[in-house]
C-alpha cells in the first residue's frame, strides 16, 4: 500500500536508515576517542569536561548531518517512485549530488511514461471514435467467453443497455453458435434488433497473458439493399430519359396531325403532312422498340452452360463473322476453357464490332490469345482513336456513339463476370488505339505449357 513507507517511518526504524546512522556514528568514533582522551588529560576538570561536551556535541551534529545527507535524497527518490507506481507521471526531481544519475533516470523514466500514456490514451480514444463509427457489430470475449467489449452497432443488434451487456456471456447473449465453426461465412440469422443475411468474422485474441475472442457481423443484407435501391434509380433514369426522348416528338407529331386533321377543308398537301407524321412516328416507336428489346436482352441473359471450348475454332469463327474489315487472326498455343460456347461468342462478337467501328474506314483490329497466371486472356487490339475518357463504359446504356444502344460493352462483361471472369478496356500503351481484354479463368486440370 502507498501508506506503508511512512508507517515504516513513524514506527520503527527501517533497517537501511539503520546502517547509515550507525555507518555515521562510525565515521565520528576518532572524534569521540579524542574526547574520551581529553576526559583523562592533566587539564583543570572544568576545560577538561568542557572540551568533551564540545566533542560530544560535535560529534552528534556531524552524525545527523551525515544522517539527513543519506537518508532524505532516498526519500525524495522514494517519493518518484512511489508517484510512477500511482501513474503521476508530472513529479520531477532535482538532479544533482551523490543520486543525480537515479534522478536523472527517474526523470527519464517518468518522461517516457508519460509521452507512452499520452500516445495509448491518444490511440484508446481513436479506436473508440472509429469502433462507434462502424456500421459493423463489434463484440470482445474473454477466455471463459463473458462479453467484454462492444460498439454502438452492437448495441444496436442486440437492442439492450449497455451495462446490462457486460459480463453476460456468449451463450447468455445468443452468439455462442456465431463463436464456432468457419472464421468467416454467410448466414441468415435473428438478432434481437435485427434480422437478416449477415457476414460473421471471428478470431482469437490473447491479451495480459490471457485468451480471448473477437466477433465481427456485418448486416450485407442492408448493403444489398441500397445497393439495389440505387442499381433501380439509375435503371429508372435510364428507361425515363429514353422513354421521354420517344414520347416527345410522338405526342408533339400526334398532336400536330389531329390540328390538321380538324381543319375543313384538308389542305392539297394533307397526304404528305400525313405520311411525314407517321412516318416519324412510326421511327420514334421502332427506336423505342429496339431500346426495349435491348434492355431485355440484358437483363434475362440465361445462366451459362459451360463445356470444353477450343479458343483457336471459337476466335476463328468469330473473325470470319465480320464482315466489314479483315480481321487478323494471331495464332496462340492450343488453350481449351470450360465456357458456354454461344455466350462467350456473342461477347467477343460485342468486343469485335466495337473494335471494327472504332477503326473504319482505315486501320485494322487483331485477335489473339494467350495463358497468363492460370487464365485464358483473348485481346482485341484495334487502330482506332481510343476509348473515350469516361468510368461509364460499362455502364448498360452509356455509348458515345451516334445510335448506339449502350449494351455492347455491358453484355461482354456480364457474360464474362458469369463464367467467373471479367473485361477490361484501355488505351494501348504508347500507342494509338485501344486493347480489349476478355478473361477466364483455366480448369485446374489444364497444365502450363512445357518451355
Amino acid at each position: 500500500m502507498p501508506t506503508e513507507p511512512s508507517a515504516s517511518r513513524a514506527g520503527r526504524m527501517p533497517r537501511f536508515e539503520r546502517r547509515a546512522l550507525l555507518g555515521s556514528l562510525l565515521v565520528a568514533t576518532p572524534g569521540l576517542f579524542a574526547a574520551f582522551a581529553l576526559a583523562w588529560a592533566s587539564w583543570d576538570a572544568s576545560l577538561r569536561w568542557t572540551g568533551v561536551a564540545v566533542a560530544v556535541v560535535a560529534t552528534l551534529l556531524l552524525a545527523r548531518w551525515q544522517y539527513r545527507r543519506v537518508v532524505f535524497p532516498l526519500y525524495t527518490l522514494s517519493g518518484l517512485l512511489e508517484a510512477l507506481r500511482q501513474g503521476d507521471y508530472s513529479l520531477r526531481g532535482v538532479q544533482g549530488g551523490v543520486l543525480g544519475d537515479a534522478i536523472y533516470d527517474i526523470n527519464a523514466l517518468a518522461e517516457r511514461l508519460q509521452r507512452e500514456r499520452l500516445e495509448f490514451e491518444e490511440s484508446s480514444y481513436l479506436l473508440g471514435k472509429t469502433l462507434a463509427a462502424l456500421d459493423s457489430a463489434v463484440f470482445v470475449f474473454d477466455e471463459s467467453q463473458r462479453l467484454r467489449l462492444l460498439n454502438p452497432a452492437a448495441q444496436r443488434l442486440l437492442d439492450a443497455e449497455r451495462h446490462r451487456l457486460f459480463g453476460l456471456s456468449a451463450a447468455e447473449l445468443g452468439l455462442a453458435s456465431l463463436l464456432e465453426g468457419p472464421a468467416a461465412r454467410l448466414l441468415t440469422h435473428v438478432f434481437p434488433g435485427r434480422s437478416g443475411r449477415f457476414d460473421i468474422r471471428h478470431a482469437a485474441l490473447r491479451s495480459g497473458g490471457r485468451g480471448g475472442q473477437l466477433l465481427v457481423v456485418n448486416d450485407v443484407g442492408r448493403v444489398l439493399r441500397e445497393e439495389e435501391r440505387a442499381a433501380w434509380q439509375r435503371l429508372l433514369r435510364v428507361l425515363g430519359h429514353e422513354v421521354n426522348n420517344s414520347l416527345a416528338p410522338i405526342q408533339s407529331m400526334a398532336g400536330t396531325l389531329a390540328t390538321l386533321a380538324a381543319r375543313d377543308p384538308l389542305p392539297e398537301d394533307w397526304r404528305e403532312d400525313f405520311r411525314g407524321g407517321l412516318e416519324l412516328i412510326g421511327h420514334r416507336a421502332e427506336a423505342l422498340g429496339r431500346f426495349l428489346s435491348s434492355y431485355s436482352r440484358l437483363a434475362r441473359l440465361p445462366p451459362p452452360q459451360p463445356r470444353a471450348v477450343e479458343l483457336s475454332t471459337l476466335v476463328a469463327k468469330v473473325a470470319k463473322l465480320e464482315q466489314r474489315l479483315a480481321i487478323t487472326v494471331e495464332t496462340g498455343e492450343p488453350l481449351t476453357v470450360e465456357a458456354d460456347p454461344d455466350q462467350l461468342e456473342q461477347a467477343l462478337i460485342n468486343l469485335l464490332h466495337n473494335a471494327v467501328e472504332a477503326t473504319l474506314p482505315a486501320g485494322g483490329v487483331r485477335l489473339r490469345w494467350r495463358r497468363e497466371d492460370g487464365r485464358a486472356l483473348i485481346e482485341l487490339e484495334d487502330d482506332g482513336p481510343g476509348p473515350p475518357p469516361s468510368d461509364n463504359l460499362f455502364v448498360p446504356f452509356f455509348t458515345t456513339k451516334p445510335g448506339g444502344s449502350g449494351i455492347g460493352l455491358a453484355l461482354a462483361r456480364q457474360i464474362a463476370e458469369a463464367h467467373e471472369g471479367g473485361v477490361t478496356l484501355a488505351a494501348r500503351a504508347g500507342e494509338r488505339g485501344a486493347l480489349a481484354c476478355l478473361w477466364l479463368p483455366l480448369p485446374p486440370s489444364v497444365a502450363p505449357a512445357s518451355s
